[in-house]
Formats: structure tokens, sequence, C-alpha cells
């Protein structure tokens, strides 16, 4: 009769059972790195003068990474946070449509049109088509590989430090 024992079993199955764990910590870690990673990339690449020039950094500053995790999934999530209400535009492209505008701070607007300083109690403006300016799904298309390898080396890193 043949007998077999496995010396450490107990130990193994105690590191498999703590595995799941290990890698959901680790994947969030490695989710809120690369989150930042992507974040840092469009705010000091795309919104700093590659797809878009800063005016006034407003778009720029409004770029955040989130990453939610319940212990089973992990969401990360790169964007516009705020009231940014043409980070949409700018991203997609898109048409305005003919609206007026009034002044909000001054009786009357002042702008240069010719070559000369005009004055306007309101402007009847025609609309515009705005081009994409892609700088989020742009900067995740240049950065995917790197995100890939890093999720990918997740489970191994995980298994290690487990």
């Amino acid at each position: 009769m043949l007998s077999l024992s496995i010396d450490g079993a107990d130990a193994l199955q105690a590191r498999l059972d703590a595995f799941p764990a290990a890698l959901a910590v680790e994947l969030a870690a490695k989710a809120q790195a690369l989150g930042e990673a992507l974040a840092d990339k469009v705010r000091n690449e795309k919104l700093s003068g590659q797809a878009l020039n800063a005016r006034s950094g407003a778009l720029r500053d409004s770029i955040g990474a989130e990453v939610f995790s319940d212990g089973e999934d992990v969401t990360a999530s790169v964007g516009s946070y705020g009231d940014v209400k043409y980070a949409a535009i700018q991203e997609y492209g898109g048409k305005t449509g003919a609206h007026e505008i009034l002044p909000e701070k001054a009786k009357v607007l002042a702008f240069i049109a010719g070559g000369a300083m005009r004055f306007a109690r309101r402007v009847e403006h025609p609309g515009s088509v705005i081009p994409e300016r892609s700088y989020l799904r742009s900067s995740l298309d240049e950065m995917s590989d790197e995100i890939l390898a890093a999720l990918a080396a997740t489970p191994t890193e995980a298994w290690e430090d487990a």
C-alpha cells in the first residue's frame, strides 16, 4: 500500500485562502497608481499644450482619478471632476447653438473687432463648430500598453507578497 503525505499543506491552503483578498488589495493600489499616472499625463501633457493650451487652467485643474473597490471589483476612473461645462465638447467635439451674450458684471460688453475697441449691450453669437481635441481618450490610448502590463503583473506580485 502506498501512503502519501504533503508537508506544508496547511500553509499552502492558508496562502490560497488569503490570495483573493491580497489580490484585491494589490489591484486597488495598482489602479490608484495607474489612475494618478494617467491623470498626470492628461494634466501635464495634453492640457498643457499637446491637445489644448491652458487659458484659465480650470479644465486642467478639474482632472482627477477615482478608484472604487468593494472587495471583489476594482474600478478606476479618470476624468473632469467639477463644473467645467466645456470639458466634454473639447474631448468629443460638437456644435454650440446660436445664443445671446449679455454682460454679467458691467452694463456693456467690451471687445476688439476689426482692430477697434467695440462696446455693445448684447451680442448675437451665431454658434460654433468645435473640433474634437481628445485629451482623455488619447492619453488612455497612449498608456494602454503600460496599464495592461502593470495589471497583468499584479497577480504574480500579489502571490509573492501573500
